[in-house]
C-alpha cells in the first residue's frame, strides 16, 4: 500500500496510561486507513500498548531528564531543534499531540513551520495549564488558540480551561469522548486466588488510591482483597500506608498488567477513587466488560459516563465515608450489582471505536 498522507502523533511517553492508550489506538486506526503514521515521544518510550508494525516510534531524548534549571534549558533547546529538523524533513500533513508538554513543543514547532496541528488535553486543566506560571499560561493560550482544534474528552473540561483568564477568549474546543479499548478474549483461568475488588490507574495522588485503601480498611468483607494495577511516583507512599494499616495480605499493588481484561471480568467490582479526572479510560474499560462500578463524582468525566443507580454508583469525591458505603452497598446487594453490570455494557455502543475515531477522522481530514 502506498501511504501518501503523513500523520504525526506526539506525547511525552508511550508508557502505560489512559492518554497513551488512546493515542496508540488512534495511531493504529489511521495506519489501517492507509496513512503513514509516526509517533513522536519527548522522552524515551517503550510502547506499553500494541502498535501496528509499520508505525515508526521516535524518542527525542533517550536519557533521563534532569530537573536542574540549566539542564531544563538544554533539553528545551534540544527538543525544539530536533522537532524543527524532523518536521522540516518529513513535512507531515497534520500533527496531533496529547498532553501539555507535547502540545506546547509541537504547537510552537508547527507554528514556525506552518503545519496544521491539533492539541488534546486528557485531564483537568487544574492539574495542567492552570498550574503554569503567567508567561506559560499566556503562551499555552496562544499555541492552543492557533491549533485547528483543542480536543477534550469531557464538556466540563472547557469550563475548567476558562477558569484561566488567558483561555477565556479561546473558542476552538471540540469534545470527543474516549473510545472503549479493544481487548483480547478474557481467560477462564483465575488471575488471583481470592475474590477481589479492582482499581486501575497511574500511582499518583490525583487517582485517590490512598482514599481507597482507607475506605477498604473499613469494609465488613474479610474474604475480599483489593488489587491496584498501575505504576507511578506514589508507589512507596502507598506501600507505607498499606504497611501502617496492616493490610499487606489484602491490598496488592500489582503493577501494569497486559491482560487487564481478565482482571476486569473476574473482579467483584471496580472502583474509581480519583480526586480529579479528564475522562477516565479505566472506568470505560471496566464498564465495557460488565464490571459493576463505583466512581467518585470528581471533575471531570465520571458524571458524563455513569448515570447514578443505573449503570454504576457516583459518590462524593474526597470522601472515605461515602466511598466505603458505596462499596459495601454494591457488595451486599446482588440485584443492584447485576443491574449495574448489565447496563454498564451499553457503553460499548455509545463509546465504540468506530463512533469515536470517525469523529477524529472527520476533524483531521477537515484540516489537511
Amino acid at each position: 500500500m502506498v501511504r501518501k498522507r503523513k500523520l504525526f502523533f506526539a506525547i511525552n511517553t508511550l508508557n502505560g496510561g489512559g492518554a497513551e492508550r488512546v493515542i496508540s489506538n488512534l495511531g493504529n486506526y489511521f495506519y489501517n486507513k492507509g496513512f503513514r503514521v509516526t509517533m513522536v515521544c519527548l522522552n524515551e518510550a517503550k510502547p506499553a500498548y500494541y502498535l501496528e508494525q509499520g508505525i515508526e516510534v521516535i524518542s527525542l531524548v533517550r536519557n533521563v531528564r534532569r530537573e536542574q534549571f540549566l539542564f531544563r534549558l538544554w533539553y528545551g533547546g534540544v527538543t525544539l531543534f530536533k522537532l524543527l529538523r524532523l518536521l522540516s524533513k518529513e513535512k507531515p500533513d497534520c500533527v496531533v499531540s496529547f498532553m501539555t508538554s507535547a502540545n506546547l513543543w509541537m504547537g510552537l514547532t508547527c507554528n514556525i513551520l506552518s503545519i496544521p496541528y491539533l492539541v488534546s488535553e486528557r485531564i483537568t486543566p487544574d492539574y495542567t495549564v492552570n498550574q503554569l506560571n503567567h508567561f506559560l499560561r499566556w503562551l499555552s493560550a496562544k499555541v492552543y488558540s492557533r491549533s485547528k482544534a483543542i480536543v477534550v474528552p469531557s464538556k466540563g473540561m472547557i469550563d475548567g480551561f476558562r477558569k484561566n483568564k488567558s483561555f477565556r477568549g479561546v473558542s476552538n474546543f471540540e469534545v470527543i469522548n474516549n473510545p472503549v479499548s479493544q481487548f483480547g478474549s478474557a481467560c477462564v483461568n483465575s488471575v488471583y486466588p481470592r475474590k477481589f475488588i479492582l482499581s486501575v490507574g497511574r500511582l499518583d495522588r490525583q487517582k485517590g488510591f490512598d482514599l481507597l485503601i482507607k475506605a477498604f480498611k473499613t469494609l465488613q468483607f474479610q474474604d475480599v482483597d483489593l488489587l491496584i494495577s498501575g505504576e507511578g511516583a506514589e508507589r512507596k507512599n502507598l506501600e507505607s500506608q498499606i504497611e501502617d494499616l496492616k493490610l499487606k495480605d489484602r491490598v496488592k499493588l500489582i503493577g501494569h498488567q497486559k491482560n487487564l481484561q481478565d482482571y476486569y471480568t473476574q473482579a467483584e467490582m471496580f472502583v474509581l477513587s480519583s480526586r480529579n479526572e479528564g475522562y477516565p479510560n479505566v472506568l470505560v474499560e471496566a464498564m465495557s466488560l460488565g464490571c459493576a462500578c463505583v466512581a467518585t463524582d470528581c471533575e471531570f468525566g465520571p458524571a458524563d459516563i455513569i448515570e447514578n443507580e443505573k449503570n454504576g454508583l457516583l459518590v462524593k469525591a474526597n470522601s472515605i465515608k461515602y466511598l466505603s458505603e458505596a462499596i459495601n452497598r454494591t457488595m451486599s446487594d446482588p440485584v443492584l450489582k447485576i443491574k449495574m453490570s448489565e447496563n454498564a455494557q451499553l457503553i460499548n455502543q455509545t463509546n465504540s471505536l468506530e463512533n469515536t475515531f470517525a469523529k477524529w477522522e472527520k476533524l483531521i481530514l477537515n484540516h489537511i
